[in-house]
C-alpha cells in the first residue's frame, strides 16, 4: 500500500473516531471511559486493556492520554484487542453500533429491474390529427367555434361557408335532374341527362361534400362539421375572410392518446425493443406516474448529443397530459432470471475497487471485494465475491470502511516494524536525564560519546518505548539507558536505571 493510500485511510479513520466521541453516547467518549475512577474497567464492565492513538499512530498507552493535537486515545476493551490483520477485519461495539446506525440486509437472489432512463417531452399523437380543409374557393359566413383549445365533438359545426361553385354545381345537378325527366320519351337525351347529373355529383365528392338526391342550388351555403372529437389546436377561419382550396382553416387533435419522444444514449440503444413496458413522470405531476409502452424506435441518431428518439404511447383520459410537457421515462429492460444482489447502498466503490462488508459474529465486519454485474434501480448483481444469505452492512458502511482499511494498512505497516524489531540493534549509554514529556512520551537525555554510533557527547531527544521506563527516574538524574533504533533515525529508550559511575562515558 502506497504512503498516499496510508495518509487518506489515516484521515478517514481519525474522521470517524472524532464523529464517534461527538455523539455524547457513553460507548463512544474514550474520556468517559477512562476517567480516574474507573481507568480498568468500561461502562458495560468490560476491562480495558490500554488506550490506542486516535490517529492509528502504533503507540499505546496503559492510562488515559491526549495525543500532540488534544485528542484522546482510543480505549481498547476485553475482547476487542484482535490486533490489526491484513483482512481488514474491523470489531465494532453493540453500543458504536448503535450510536451509528449500523443497518445490515441479506445478499439474494431477485429479479433485477434494470431500467433505461432517458428524458424527452410529451407530443401530440400524430395518428389522431385532421385538418379542415375545403376543396373549393369561397368565404366564411359564420364561426361556430371561435378560438384555439376549445374541445368540439365528431359532427358539431364549426364554421358556415358561401360559394360561387356550390351554387354552379347546384344549378348543373338541377338542369340535369329537369333533364332527365323531360327526355323520360327519349332514351338518348335521358342517358346524357343521368351522366350530366352524376358527373356533377362526382365534382361535388371530389370536394368531400354530400349533395343527396333533388338538392337544390339555393344560395350555395354549407356547414363544415368536426371530423373528429378533440382539441382545436390551430384556428385560422375569421368570419368574412375568403379561403383558397386546401386552405387549412381548423386543425383538430385527438388527445386521448399522447406520445413521449425520449432521447436515449447509444450505449442503451440496444437494450430497448418496441413492445417494453415504460413508465412515465413529470415534474407538473409530483408523485404520480403514468404508464406507458415502447412503440417505435427512430432511425436516426444526434451527432451532438449521441442520442435516439424513441416514441412511447400513453393513454391520457383525464387530458392532464399537455403536449410539451417535460417527462421522465424509466424502461424496463430488466430480464425475468433471479439473480444475486445486494442493496445499491451496501457496494463501496472507489473506482478501482468494488468492496462490500459482511457482518459476521459479534460486531465483526469484514470487507470482501467483489465483482458486480447490472445495476438496477435499488439493487446491484454480484457475480462473485459473496454467496446467497450473507449479511451485508447498507448504512455507516464507509465508516466501518474507513477503520478496515486503516487496519489493513496497519497490519502491513506494523508486520515491517515487527520484522525490523526482530533485527534491531541494541545500544546502551550513560548520561543525565534533563527532562521528561509524557504527552509526547518523549525524554531528553545528555550523553556522552556513543562509539557504536559514531556519536559525540550531546543533548538529544529519545522517544519511550512505554511511560513506564520512566517511572521512579527524577529529571536531573544520572542514568544508565538501554535503547535500540526502530526506524530510520527513530530511537526509543528500551530501559533506564540510575547510575553511580562519574561523568558520562558511552559504550
Amino acid at each position: 500500500m502506497t504512503l498516499g493510500a496510508l495518509a487518506v485511510a489515516l484521515a478517514l479513520a481519525a474522521g470517524y473516531f472524532a464523529g464517534t466521541r461527538q455523539t455524547g453516547h457513553p460507548a463512544a467518549s474514550p474520556a468517559a471511559d477512562a476517567s480516574p475512577a474507573t481507568a480498568g474497567t468500561g461502562t458495560g464492565g468490560k476491562k480495558i486493556l490500554y488506550y490506542r492513538n486516535p490517529m492509528g499512530l502504533p503507540d499505546t498507552s496503559p492510562v488515559p492520554k491526549k495525543d500532540s493535537m488534544g485528542m484522546d486515545y482510543i480505549p481498547v476493551y476485553e475482547g476487542e484487542d484482535a490486533g490489526p490483520d491484513d483482512t481488514g477485519a474491523v470489531t465494532v461495539s453493540p453500543a458504536r453500533l448503535q450510536t451509528l446506525g449500523v443497518r445490515t440486509a441479506l445478499a439474494e437472489p431477485r429479479t433485477l429491474d434494470e431500467p433505461v432512463r432517458a428524458v424527452g417531452r410529451v407530443a401530440i399523437n400524430e395518428r389522431r390529427v385532421v385538418d379542415v380543409a375545403p376543396r373549393f374557393e369561397g368565404w366564411i359566413e359564420r364561426l361556430h367555434v371561435n378560438a384555439s383549445g376549445d374541445p368540439v365533438r365528431r359532427g358539431q359545426a364549426l364554421f358556415s361557408v358561401y360559394s360561387p361553385e356550390l351554387v354552379s354545381a347546384g344549378s348543373e345537378l338541377q338542369i340535369a335532374e329537369r333533364l332527365q325527366r323531360d327526355a323520360s320519351s327519349d332514351p338518348a337525351a335521358a342517358a346524357s341527362a343521368q351522366r350530366l347529373a352524376e358527373a356533377t355529383r362526382a365534382r361535388v365528392s371530389n370536394w368531400q361534400m354530400k349533395l343527396p338526391e333533388g338538392t337544390k342550388a339555393g344560395s350555395g351555403r354549407l356547414t363544415f362539421t368536426s371530423p373528429a372529437n378533440g382539441i382545436v389546436m390551430e384556428k385560422k377561419a375569421v368570419e368574412g375572410m375568403r379561403f383558397m382550396p386546401g386552405d387549412a382553416l381548423f386543425r383538430i387533435a385527438d388527445l386521448s392518446t399522447v406520445w413521449v419522444l425520449a432521447d436515449v444514449y447509444e450505449r442503451d440503444l440496444a437494450r430497448v425493443k418496441p413492445g417494453q413496458h415504460a413508465t412515465v413522470t413529470l415534474d407538473a405531476f409530483p408523485g404520480r406516474s403514468f404508464d406507458a409502452a415502447v412503440a417505435y424506435l427512430y432511425p436516426t441518431l444526434d451527432a451532438a448529443t449521441r442520442t435516439t428518439p424513441i416514441r412511447l404511447e400513453l393513454a391520457n383520459p383525464d387530458g392532464l397530459l399537455r403536449p410539451g410537457l417535460f417527462a421522465h421515462a424509466e424502461v424496463d429492460t430488466g430480464k425475468a432470471t433471479p439473480v444475486l444482489t445486494v442493496p445499491a447502498s451496501a457496494l463501496i466503490d472507489s473506482g478501482e475497487r468494488q468492496v462490500v462488508l459482511v457482518a459476521q459474529d459479534e460486531g465483526r465486519f469484514l470487507p470482501k471485494a467483489v465483482k458486480v454485474g447490472r445495476r438496477g434501480s435499488d439493487h446491484i448483481e454480484i457475480l462473485d465475491g459473496i454467496a446467497a444469505g450473507e449479511r451485508v452492512v447498507v448504512s455507516a458502511n464507509f465508516l466501518i470502511d474507513a477503520e478496515s482499511n486503516l487496519r489493513t494498512a496497519l497490519a502491513s505497516f506494523t508486520a515491517g516494524k515487527d520484522d525490523a524489531a526482530a533485527t534491531a540493534k541494541a545500544y546502551a549509554a550513560e548520561g543525565t536525564l534533563d527532562a521528561i514529556d509524557l504527552s509526547t512520551n518523549s525524554a531528553s537525555i545528555t550523553h556522552g560519546e556513543i562509539p557504536a554510533l559514531k556519536w559525540p557527547p550531546m543533548t538529544m531527544d529519545f522517544n519511550l518505548a512505554s511511560p513506564d521506563v520512566v517511572k521512579g527516574v527524577a529529571p536531573g538524574s544520572a542514568i544508565r539507558f538501554e535503547f535500540e533504533e526502530r526506524a530510520p533515525g527513530e530511537f526509543a529508550i528500551t530501559r533506564i536505571t540510575p547510575s553511580t559511575a562519574a561523568g558520562h562515558k558511552g559504550h
